[in-house]
């Protein structure tokens, strides 16, 4: 199944989908031992910073590889293009969907450089997301100003045609100084102005209430970053304290599990699963 037809579906269903940032080899495999396990799927996404860091041929074949052996349905997306061309190497390399960002750029350059993409990816049946509004990004302060409005969204997705719109609802890349506040009753306006999937970015530190109650008012993927390295490096931090062990073999395992622990309950989460354990245990 193609992304956008999957992302469809949990439109129509109320639901959506996992999609986690990898870095290494041991984030990979552990966000993928966590899906197995789960028996979930997942998107996996590469930023340019981890392409440039990986090599583009390296880590798209990792990530293809890595799905077929641990059996986990899965796409491979590019998270925050910067530009056409690395969406268009992006798509020659196999990526099942990539994310062009100019955000930053006025409306009418958005929807210009947003739709050349939308082209371009149609050549190869590729998934499309763009976004709209502005994401605060690491330590800045998300405005009022700066969030994605109905009207704009519907525009946007007419002019462009494309898939997946990455929205400005008050979430933030990054760690959160104070606990966020999602703008849950902007995000149904936004679903009902428009029929393109909705995408959170930001979901780290986001409460699971919040969580659950975007998805059911239209959120259809929801990113995830910042807690995946987070505690990938603090674990080996931890470990590597006072520590004199030189053998990577014993030291990594640990922050992977760490990281598998830290997926399945994502995953519970945007699957609604935790929701009806706490339920039933009366949490």
């Amino acid at each position: 199944m193609q992304l956008q037809d999957k992302l469809f579906e949990c439109s129509e269903k109320g639901t959506a989908i996992l999609a986690t940032n990898f870095y290494n080899f041991e984030t990979l495999s552990g966000v993928l031992i966590a899906a197995k396990q789960k028996r979930k799927p997942l998107i996996l996404q590469l930023s340019e910073s981890s392409i440039q860091y990986l090599g583009l041929k390296i880590a798209a074949d990792m990530a293809r590889s890595a799905l077929k052996s641990f059996e986990v349905e899965g796409w491979l997306h590019l998270d925050h293009g910067g530009s056409v061309e690395m969406a268009h190497r992006c798509l020659d390399a196999g990526f099942d969907s990539v994310m062009i960002d100019a955000s930053e750029k006025p409306f009418d350059e958005n929807v210009k450089t947003t739709s050349e993409v939308v082209k371009i990816a149609a050549n190869y049946n590729a998934n499309v997301e763009a976004e709209l509004g502005y994401v605060a990004k690491l330590g800045q302060v998300q405005q009022v100003s700066q969030y994605t409005q109905p009207d704009e969204a519907k525009l946007f997705v007419e002019a462009t045609g494309v898939h997946a719109l990455a929205i400005a609802i008050g979430s933030a890349h990054g760690f959160y100084k104070e606990t966020p506040k999602l703008q849950l009753e902007l995000l149904s306006e936004i679903h009902a102005a428009t029929p393109a999937a909705l995408v959170l970015h930001g979901s780290s530190g986001i409460p699971d209430d919040q969580l659950r109650e975007a998805i059911h008012r239209g959120i259809t993927k929801v990113n995830l970053a910042t807690e995946t390295k987070n505690i990938f490096m603090k674990t080996l931090q931890k470990i590597l304290r006072n520590n004199e062990e030189i053998d990577l073999r014993k030291v990594f395992p640990q922050a992977t599990d760490a990281v598998v622990n830290l997926i399945e309950g994502k995953l519970d989460v945007v699957s609604g699963e935790k929701l009806v354990a706490d339920t039933l245990t009366g949490l």
